[in-house]
């Protein structure tokens, strides 16, 4: 592909095809997402139908050696097996070589795939030819092999050809070039022959260097849109054919060879470079795939083998040395080291593993052995679904490309139309003026051939996909994950941040830190029984019946409670009749009597006096923890004190935030006091507190359309705040799944093994909250680069057009302009990989 035109050719093509629902090409990335229906069509005919548009898909080979094949009935039935194989091509399975070779699209299907279906069939397969992933890579260095073999030869016919031409018209050629002197115009003319010898170099230039330009348009053409190609092979026939009746002494004039072939050469140059550029902005999926593991040591029958990390399989235990890679995503079950994790999540910092602990598929073991369950292989690991996701939003479009779309749709026509418009102005209304050294024609046709070759339509083509393969690649290496170029588009506009608090400002790890009983005497016989002859509840009774109740809850705060009890060794009883209220807390039967654990709003609903806790409540939230009342019976009998720890690093993000011109909103459902104590430790400016689960979405959904009467905001800062309506939500991904779904920009914070669970468009792999300013910093840089590259293609187009129509602009030095203007993109774009996000 040349460009957008070329895009929009496949994708008309493919939704022609009855059953394709919808189909996005992307140039840079040279990639086509379809959804269609399988009981309509299958893969080969949408192959078929790109191949009919003229354009190519990019397949591997697989060459396998199969085992226990015994007849050729085996062979046809590993041949059906293979073909039922979404993305087999082609395969052919012979007895008497033992051999398979497939051809597959390695997009679709992978080689460990191909190998787990010959296993299904009931063969092995002893040797695998390749690898996965080298059909993308071999297309597209064959693309620069056949781009620099056309370069070169176009350089070698070209450089003599322009050298001799130009000093033929300066008369700097040796004398036998030349016929005598003419005695009454003293005028010298080249030898007869000398057309011709240019035409001899000119002509591997025109049809074998610039055949794929005839080849694109006649196809272009056929498909009804235009292309650059057609551009390049009317300007460049125009100039060669317009030559030849001279060189054949039909005509008398100038010939123009010279500017056909150096058109096409600079084009070719152009390109050349192009494709090497283009290449460079998908390293950072190369560089993912570069991190796999290639073998594993799997524990079988109790000895230890060596196998593919393809054929590791879960349940398998994995052993994995000091300084060896962890083959697939797993769980500890034996050992202790530290994991260097910096490859996926951006964490310079090694991570402690014990027994129990995830391990991710791809990072590094530094110190110590483990040994490992695998739970997940194959496309299901961490890296796979990066990988992918980083290979989707790379195929996406931005929503700021349509306008370059819409432009490259009527692009080449218009052209055409402004080509043939210089050509009848040149020709019919502009005299000639004295001592012309050119005709009317030539003239005419010389100009009409510089706006042919002038326009380009590639630069508006490859604009934005360049810029976001290169944004996305650079967000995955630092751990930031966008599911589409939407997402990285609209992350740069966001001009209010929403946190949430527990897991994401906190660690989301509580641990009770006071308990405060009421002091009082006993008060009925119930009492009695329940607490021997005690005037008041001692701290362990109060915390065993509360994480008696807890144990059936799965809160961050009720397991705190729980986790205090089984440290202090108390003995907790199975609760009876639990119901858990969501916001407010949990009640239950413990030993006959009714106990509530919950916040104050709990014990107002049931009219349960707090009995003079009020200011140890209030001292509590004060001191940014949260205050669990206890009640027994109807009676408030203490508070349990729980403080969740502010994450290291929650401070300089919220710092970050506001350096980029952001205000940071926090959400929780816990109390007005202790959220307030939290903001003021990291900076927050605004602070929503007791807000329900399911109220999270419509308290966004507030911030957004500028309704901030409940967030107390001085009136001098209301108006500030009515402007800036863009919203990000920054969750775990799971419980605020609704409040990430209404953001304008949901980012959720992952933990490396679970970034496809995630609902948002945005994901941060290792759960630092500064991830969020680079998040938006880098989206930022990559809009900028994408303004940049259009602003550019479009003032190219809309300066150089007017000025080849006027004659400024000779045909040669229009195609070196054109041809450098789609590698100036290219390379703008890929300036995004050295920009460092702090």
């Amino acid at each position: 592909m040349t460009c957008a035109n070329c895009v929009a050719t496949i994708e008309r093509n493919l939704k022609k095809l009855d059953g394709v629902q919808t189909a996005a090409v992307n140039l840079s990335s040279e990639r086509a997402t379809v959804n269609f229906d399988p009981s309509l069509l299958g893969l080969g005919e949408l192959v078929a139908r790109v191949e009919r548009a003229g354009y190519g898909v990019a397949s591997g080979e697989a060459d396998l050696i199969i085992k226990r094949l015994a007849d050729d009935n085996d062979a046809r039935r590993l041949e059906k097996s293979l073909l039922k194989l979404e993305g087999v091509l082609e395969a052919s399975v012979s007895v008497a070589t033992e051999r398979a070779r497939v051809r597959y699209i390695p997009t679709v299907v992978s080689q460990a795939e191909i190998r787990r279906a010959v296993s299904g069939s009931g063969f092995e397969a002893l040797e695998l030819g390749g690898e996965a992933e080298d059909a993308k890579a071999k297309a597209r260095a064959a693309e620069i092999r056949q781009q620099k073999h056309l370069l070169v030869t176009g350089i070698l016919f070209t450089v003599p050809l322009f050298l001799l031409s130009m000093s033929r018209d300066f008369g700097l050629l040796p004398a036998f070039f030349y016929l005598p002197v003419q005695a009454m115009s003293g005028m010298r003319e080249a030898q007869w022959w000398f057309n011709w010898l240019l035409l001899a170099l000119a002509l591997p230039v025109q049809f074998y260097v610039g055949w794929q330009y005839y080849v694109g348009a006649y196809k272009a053409l056929r498909n009804g849109s235009a292309n650059m190609d057609v551009l390049i092979a009317m300007g460049a026939s125009a100039a060669f054919f317009y030559s030849l009746p001279i060189t054949f002494g039909l005509l008398a004039g100038h010939v123009y060879f010279e500017t056909a072939a150096v058109i096409i050469t600079l084009i070719k140059l152009g390109k050349f470079l192009e494709a090497r550029a283009k290449g460079r902005t998908s390293e950072a999926i190369k560089k993912l795939m570069a991190l796999r593991a290639k073998t594993a040591r799997v524990v079988r029958d109790g000895a230890e083998l060596e196998v593919p990390a393809d054929e590791v399989k879960v349940g398998d235990v994995v052993v994995v040395h000091p300084g060896e890679k962890i083959p697939v995503d797993g769980v500890v079950v034996d050992g202790r080291s530290a994991v260097d994790e910096s490859m996926l999540t951006g964490e310079s910092l090694p991570v402690e593993k014990k027994p129990g602990d995830p391990l991710i598929g791809a990072t590094l073991n530094k110190l110590g052995l483990l040994k490992f369950e695998a739970t997940k292989v194959g496309k299901e690991t961490a890296l796979a679904q990066i990988v992918r996701l980083v290979e989707e939003a790379q195929g996406s479009k931005a929503p700021i490309q349509k306008l370059a779309d819409q432009v490259s749709a009527i692009f080449v026509p218009v052209v055409i139309l402004i080509a043939a418009l210089t050509f009848a102005i040149w020709y019919f209304f502009v005299p000639l003026p004295v001592n012309a050294d050119v005709s009317l024609f030539t003239r005419a046709l010389i100009n009409m051939v510089a706006v042919l070759v002038i326009a380009c339509p590639c630069a508006m083509g490859l604009a934005t996909p360049t810029a976001v393969m290169v944004g996305s690649g650079k967000g995955a290496e630092m751990g930031i994950l966008f599911r589409s170029s939407e997402a990285l588009e609209r992350a740069g506009k966001v001009s209010i941040v929403v946190l949430d608090k527990t897991g994401t400002v906190t660690k989301g790890q509580p641990a009770v830190t006071d308990i405060v009983i009421r002091e009082s005497r006993v008060e009925s016989s119930q009492d009695q029984s329940l607490f021997s002859n005690l005037y008041s509840l001692t701290a362990d009774e109060l915390l065993r019946l509360a994480a008696s109740v807890e144990k059936g809850s799965e809160h961050p705060l009720g397991e705190a409670i729980w986790a205090e009890a089984t440290t202090r060794g108390l003995l907790l009883v199975e609760p009876s009749g639990f119901k858990a209220e969501a916001g407010n807390g949990v009640e239950a039967e413990v030993e006959g009597h009714a106990v509530v654990v919950g916040n104050m709003r709990m014990m107002d609903a049931r009219h349960y006096p707090l009995n003079g806790l009020e200011k140890e409540v209030e001292r509590l939230q004060s001191e940014a923890k949260t205050a669990m009342l206890v009640a027994v019976d109807g009676q408030v009998r203490g508070v349990i004190a729980v403080a969740d720890t502010v994450k290291d690093g929650s401070k300089e993000a919220i710092a970050e935030l506001h350096r980029l011109g952001l205000k940071v909103v926090m959400i929780t459902g816990d109390n007005q006091k202790t959220a307030e104590a939290i903001a003021k430790q990291v900076g927050i400016d605004v602070v929503l507190a007791e807000v329900l689960p399911e109220g999270k979405a419509s308290e966004v959904k507030k911030l957004q359309v500028g309704k901030l009467e409940s967030l107390q905001i001085e009136p001098s800062n209301l108006q500030t705040f009515k402007l800036l309506n863009v919203v990000a939500m920054v969750g775990d991904g799971v419980n605020d799944a609704p409040a990430l779904a209404q953001a304008d920009v949901g980012i959720a914070i992952g933990t490396g093994t679970d970034v496809a669970m995630a609902a948002a468009p945005v994901t941060l792999i290792s759960g630092d909250l500064r991830g969020v300013a680079r998040a938006i910093s880098l989206s930022r840089r990559t809009m900028r680069t994408i303004k940049q590259n259009l602003f550019w293609a479009f003032f190219y187009n809309v300066v150089l057009i007017p000025a080849a129509a006027m004659g400024l602009l000779n045909p040669m030095l229009a195609a070196g302009a054109m041809a450098f203007s789609s590698v100036f993109v290219v390379s703008n774009s890929l300036r995004l990989k050295s920009y460092r996000v702090e």
